[in-house]
């Protein structure tokens, strides 16, 4: 079949696959794109040196557990349903005539002695969508042999008369058109060219056999012994007259790139298939100049995640140029080259405002999450994040592999990071992109990093070694895991690792005119239950004890972001270069516990995917706000002082985590006198939360909510809610999607006006309807409103003759910093907040002999004119 004749739109919307202009190869495939060649499909592992990884045409569940060895596919564990997908060709509409044939040896001697298991091939592999991706985690018609030797064909058992499951076997399967949309299935099992079994009169539904193709090694039983391998596959092939290949569905060997471009610093990363066994194999960032394509560097593929780094200095940034990523593969017939190809943009210096897509919360729900690149490419974003969660234990199935062996570790999460690349790989195959580590992204529901120590062994890998403090998995494994994730982020603030040999990444993103913090939330923040009173019953960070009052609790010793995050936003709200105009806070979650649970189950979360979903309009009674110390409102006073720092230079803050979309104001000493922040929706949400503050709901309507307002979250933090995301029932399936309030954001800087404005879109829905976004969006703000909203006193009005416009710094009497803003025009009156004396400082980077300082008092009008000269 064409690819253009698979691709149907579905409720995700149309289903897109990576574009082949992107993605090539030579050799791999030698038919040309488009052409209707019939399938003549033939595996090729005895071509291919030993190694992690079976070749781009397959996806492995679980990628650990499938290798190349001798000349062979290997399944390499002995575990119930262990499978290898083709990603290339696929039964459309499952009346094709097919010939698939496989070559089996059981390798592990212990299979025969289980009760259950099958050892062959699955057809018609089905997901949740139309999509050949979504079909690698689905369910379809298994046929083969199970441990006794009876042949098993779907859920029937049919007997072979084999005493046992034959060592080494062929397994061939046929199907033919039968009648009444049925097809006739023939099974030969064959030693050699001798046929030992062939079935008789098997008829199965057509749609059994529609969808994808895929190998089976699927065993159980007791004292089983898991960690020796099953059987090897070789010499798989599939003949059909009316299917074709899909040679753009390709997965591997490059699966995706992310980069950042900061103070002319360019950072590409490269995420590779675990192929660093080939002998001879070479990696190359190549850039496309004048006369074609030319090599920047030329390195082998050796992290431990598969990862490498490109690091270009003296980038210019003044156009857009194309790049790729080529591999070079020698197999013992010769050479495979693969390309994959993107483009580094221009930096948008000059453009009036720059779009932020923000993303995060990642499950695995809507994979492969096509509608998401669909709709952010009709809303001309620049760059974009992602904030957190990019995968979930529960990612790809089977759960999380946290012990055994090192190296099958990190392909664990490889393949669940792999999903991740494979889902949104064009949302940033061509613009510049953050990326930051959560708690899911290191196999933790909760992570108080406690400075980088490690959990207490003894409490296993549950809440309660979380509630311990640091991190469950060993220290290397967390240093890969944040390589593969971080490792294009500009160099960090302070790259001193800390407790364990952890590796920090909290650093500084200046692009565009913009600068942002981005910081690590979880990496110092203290355990909650290693400094509370035992009084306080912390519970996976819930303080639940019921005569606990944590509020009276401000001004514990415990940390949030650290002493060296501290001194780094000191320092980073100072430093501004030439041509920053705005500035904006990154981080995994937000300085408030924006959430809600009812009063009678108000400590912890196993009830919330349970709860009831409102109707649209409807006002939930009964909920109190949440203690849970997973949000950065605690502890408070660490809270408060972030906010203090943070606010002298007007920024916004932006995050995830929640699985809830806010837009609030923050206060310390009093409502609103710190900044904004927005915390985008989820992509796919595991824990859905929700916020209905117990107030008078009477009044409450979907566009006019009840909620809004000041309220003091569950840690006694002042914040005012401005729009919340909630869940509601939206009468649409799955619900799982549907009505979890999922989503992604936009933040546009305008960097003219001087204003931020957030978007708060849904998923499923066209972002340029009217109803595409959350009640309560789209939200514009001023960016000194992120401190001087208040502030109604004036010292001095400025009127200034110079090039460009200075950064004005706002000293109080004692020479504390209050605030430092780049002026948005020539005439400019600063706002303070109380009557007294200021020094205030006008400065041009680049040129300290240019600065000029006042000394000035405030008044309830400009007192007088200052005219200041800062021309050469």
């Amino acid at each position: 079949m064409k690819r253009r004749d698979y691709i149907k739109t579905v409720s995700l919307g149309a289903i897109i696959p990576m574009a082949f202009s992107g993605y090539g190869m030579s050799r791999f495939f030698k038919k040309e794109l488009g052409k209707n060649v019939p399938v003549q499909f033939k595996s090729a592992w005895d071509l291919w040196y030993d190694m992690k990884w079976v070749g781009p045409e397959y996806w492995g569940n679980r990628l650990q557990d499938w290798e190349i060895r001798d000349g062979r596919l290997l399944c390499n564990i002995t575990a119930k349903n262990r499978n290898l997908q083709l990603l290339t060709v696929q039964n459309h509409n499952g009346d094709a005539g097919v010939r698939t044939s496989v070559t089996i040896e059981v390798v592990n001697p212990e299979i025969r002695q289980l009760d259950k298991g099958c050892v062959g091939m699955l057809l018609g592999g089905k997901g949740d969508f139309e999509d050949y991706r979504s079909a690698i985690f689905g369910n379809g018609l298994v046929i083969g042999l199970t441990p006794t030797g009876k042949l098993k064909v779907g859920e029937a058992i049919i007997e072979t008369g084999f005493e046992e499951l034959p060592k080494h076997f062929t397994l061939s399967v046929s199907t033919s058109l039968g009648p009444n949309d049925s097809q006739k299935l023939q099974v030969e099992v064959l030693a050699g060219n001798k046929t030992l079994f062939l079935s008789k009169d098997l008829v199965v539904q057509k749609t059994e056999v529609l969808g994808n193709f895929a190998l089976m090694a699927d065993f159980q039983g007791k004292g089983l012994t898991e960690d020796r391998p099953s059987c090897a596959f070789s010499d798989w092939s599939i003949q059909s007259s009316s299917l074709y290949e899909n040679e753009d569905q390709i997965f591997g060997p490059i699966c995706f790139t992310q980069y950042t471009l900061h103070r002319k610093r360019l950072k590409l990363k490269g995420q590779f298939a675990p192929f660093e066994k080939i002998p001879g194999h070479k990696l190359r960032l190549e850039f496309k100049k004048e006369g074609g394509w030319a090599v920047e560097k030329e390195i082998s593929l050796t992290h431990a995640g598969r990862t490498e780094l490109f690091v270009i200095d003296n980038w210019e940034g003044n156009k857009d140029v194309p790049y790729r990523i080529a591999v070079e593969l020698p197999r013992k017939d010769g050479v495979l080259q693969y390309y994959y190809e993107g483009t580094i943009a221009e930096e948008p210096k000059d453009k009036d405002e720059l779009k932020l897509a923000v993303l995060n919360c990642n499950a695995d729900y809507g994979f492969p999450d096509s509608d998401i690149h669909e709709a952010l490419s009709k809303l001309d974003y620049d760059i974009c994040a992602f904030l957190g969660d990019q995968f979930y234990e529960r990612n790809g199935g089977y759960g999380s592999q946290f012990t055994g062996d090192f190296d099958k570790r990190c392909l664990d999460f490889l393949r669940k990071w792999m999903m991740f690349g494979w889902s949104y790989r064009e949302v940033f195959r061509h613009k510049p992109c953050a990326v930051i580590t959560d708690d899911h992204d290191v196999y933790q529901g909760n992570l108080w990093g406690a400075g980088g120590s490690h959990t207490d062994p003894s409490l296993g890998y549950g809440s309660d070694a979380q509630d311990s403090g640091g991190y469950k998995m060993d220290p290397e494994w967390v240093n890969i895991l944040q390589f593969t994730q971080t490792a294009h982020l500009p160099d960090p603030y302070d790259a001193t690792p800390v407790e364990q040999g952890i590796n920090v990444y909290y650093t500084q993103w200046d692009y565009a005119g913009l600068s942002f913090a981005i910081l690590e939330d979880r990496k110092f923040k203290s355990a909650p239950k290693m400094v509370l009173p035992p009084e306080a019953e912390v519970y996976n960070g819930f303080i639940v004890g019921e005569n606990f009052d944590i509020k009276k609790h401000r001004n514990i010793e415990a940390d949030l972001l650290g002493e060296r995050q501290e001194a780094f936003l000191e320092d980073w709200v100072q430093d501004w270069q030439e041509d920053t105009q705005m500035k904006a806070l990154l981080s995994q979650t937000i300085f408030a516990a924006v959430a809600t649970l009812p009063k009678d189950n108000n400590t912890g979360e196993t009830m919330v995917p349970t709860l009831h979903v409102p109707e649209k309009g409807e006002y939930i009674e009964g909920d109190v706000m949440t203690v849970d110390a997973d949000s950065n409102a605690w502890p408070q006073n660490k809270r408060d002082k972030a906010l203090r720092t943070i606010r002298k230079a007007m920024t916004f803050h932006i995050a995830g985590d929640q699985h809830l979309s806010t837009f609030i104001k923050y206060g310390v000493d009093e409502f609103g006198d710190c900044g904004y922040a927005y915390t985008g929706p989820a992509l796919n949400n595991v824990w859905p939360r929700r916020f209905w503050p117990p107030v008078d709901g009477s009044g409450h309507s979907h566009d006019n909510p009840a909620y809004t307002g000041d309220h003091i979250d569950g840690f006694g933090n002042k914040i005012t809610v401005e729009a919340v995301g909630n869940p509601y029932n939206s009468h649409k399936e799955p619900v799982i999607l549907h009505n979890r309030a999922n989503g992604y954001g936009i933040v546009s800087f305008n960097k003219k006006e001087r204003t931020i404005r957030t978007d708060c879109y849904k998923r499923f829905y066209d972002p340029l309807q009217s109803d595409a976004q959350y009640p309560g969006w789209p939200i514009t703000v001023k960016q000194e409103d992120n401190y001087l909203s208040k502030a109604d006193l004036f010292l001095p009005e400025l009127h200034i003759t110079s090039e460009k416009l200075p950064l004005l710094k706002v000293f109080e009497e004692d020479g504390s910093l209050l605030y430092v803003l780049r002026l948005p025009s020539n005439t400019y009156s600063p706002r303070v907040f109380a009557k007294g004396k200021y020094r205030i400082s006008l400065e041009i980077i680049g040129s300290p002999s240019l600065n000029k300082q006042y000394k000035v008092k405030a008044g309830r009008e400009p007192l007088k004119r200052i005219k200041v000269d800062l021309t050469a």
